[in-house]
């Protein structure tokens, strides 16, 4: 597949890597002469100094037999134009634009973005992606990740195993036998910083990350079994009224009448302008990281403090403050993924990547065919992929522990006619399954075409 990336920061940096590990062919296109070094220098890819949205320049890029434009520069007018002109001139495909400005994203606008104005395929909105990411994790209370899939009927959350966990050093085989009605399964492991798919012999230690995919309707008691029996949060403080901080609590505003807000913001046009589109939620005016200001807001009855400003290092620092102050639960939004395996450590309860959340978004309109959706977790290091089975799948009609899975791949959950199947040895997947799948990532590839959804592109 050859694609065409414009913008070299951390979202187009995190695309390219991921398509380029797939050997698929990729061209960036950046204005910034160090940021073309610098991924010219990291990854195998080729990379060239211009304007996206110039049509000489998409014609050096190739443009005229790409299948795919993805444009994610700061600038959402340059992404709108790039996608135009890659349309008009070179009839590319599939666009794909990161659109920032919630103007553009307003109900009233949708025909903009239609092949008759500006033909754009798919709008991706990083505060958007982000904030339903944030919405998600306090909705679970005890996890680090979580994220649905099958109309919101599976879910795959993370969890981190602490002292208190009463199922350590279990095989993982006991656990069937000992909860046998449990609608769950655990499908990765992070142990000291490297991620892998367990196999039923492995046992599940302390400091362990554990994915584990799970009925939506038993999420709750599989977390009690692993030693997390949180309550959902009725008191926030979010640090940051930007688009991202706004969104998360015009959000908690309509669907969690019971739940009391704080936003705290030291820009006072945006604290403001916070103020003014909020109904019920508190807005002060001042530094996330004055323990005074903190202790007004009332820190210390705080059950979960959210931090989302721009910049990681005050993120964190606020993080820290709240927990010395008397804060239950704390969430960062991090950009800088080298401060990731910190978090933990640090006593930081959960942390949001956007690249990530991008990223996903991004490749799930990379894969095409039979590909219902997908999710990265670890930055990139494995892949949650929903998967519908055709006739022509090697999964379809045989029970599973006789489907060669190469080890890296677990089946997670079966969707069969609405109904949630948690799958065991003798299993049989059926055509229209949809089949959710714990991916290494270096073996996407073998489930693309298991599931024959490569036929279009590759």
């Amino acid at each position: 597949m050859k694609v065409i990336i414009c913008g070299a920061g951390q979202v187009g940096f995190g695309i390219a890597r991921q398509l380029a590990s797939e050997q698929n062919d990729v061209t960036v296109i950046e204005q910034s002469p160090q940021l073309v070094q610098q991924i010219s220098d990291s990854l195998d890819v080729r990379a060239i100094v211009g304007h996206g949205a110039h049509p000489d320049v998409l014609e050096r890029a190739g443009a005229e037999s790409a299948d795919m434009l993805i444009a994610v520069t700061f600038h959402d007018e340059v992404n709108m134009t790039a996608c135009q002109v890659a349309h008009s001139i070179f009839n590319v495909p599939t666009k794909i634009a990161r659109i920032r400005s919630q103007s553009y994203l307003q109900p009233g606008f949708q025909t903009l973005f239609s092949q008759d104005h500006l033909p754009i395929d798919v709008i991706i909105s990083p505060e958007l992606e982000v904030g339903k990411a944030v919405l998600r994790r306090l909705a679970v209370p005890g996890a680090f990740d979580i994220l649905h899939f099958a109309e919101g009927k599976v879910s795959v959350v993370g969890v981190l195993l602490e002292e208190n966990c009463p199922i350590v050093n279990t095989p993982l085989r006991q656990l069937t036998e000992l909860f046998p009605d449990l609608r769950s399964r655990v499908v990765g492991v992070v142990r000291n910083g490297d991620l892998f798919v367990p196999q039923s012999d492995d046992s599940m230690l302390v400091g362990d990350e554990v994915y584990f995919a799970a009925d939506i309707r038993d999420v709750r008691r599989t977390l009690t079994i692993f030693g997390h029996e949180e309550a959902e949060a009725r008191r926030i403080i979010i640090i940051g009224a930007g688009n991202i901080g706004l969104h998360v609590a015009q959000a908690l505003e309509e669907s969690h009448s019971g739940t009391r807000v704080k936003l705290i913001e030291r820009d006072r046009a945006k604290a403001v302008y916070a103020a003014d589109r909020l109904k019920r939620s508190i807005v002060l005016h001042g530094d996330g990281l004055d323990p005074e200001l903190l202790h007004e807001a009332g820190i210390s009855d705080t059950e979960t403090l959210l931090t989302l400003t721009n910049n990681d290092q005050a993120n964190i620092l606020a993080c820290l403050v709240a927990k010395r102050e008397g804060c239950y639960r704390t969430m960062a939004l991090i950009n800088n993924t080298t401060y990731e395996p910190l978090m933990h450590s640090l006593g930081i309860d959960a942390f949001i990547n956007p690249r990530g959340a991008t990223v996903s978004t991004v490749l799930q309109h990379v894969r095409r065919g039979r590909i219902r959706g997908l999710q990265t977790v670890r930055d990139g290091a494995a892949e949650v992929i929903e998967a519908e089975a055709l006739a022509t799948s090697p999964m379809v009609g045989k029970p599973l522990r006789e489907v060669a899975l190469p080890r890296g791949i677990l089946v997670g959950a079966i969707v069969r006619k609405g109904e949630v199947i948690i799958p065991r040895g003798e299993t049989e997947v059926q055509v229209g399954d949809h089949v959710i799948l714990f991916v290494r990532s270096d073996l996407v590839k073998k489930v693309e075409q298991m599931f024959r959804v490569s036929l279009q592109f590759f």
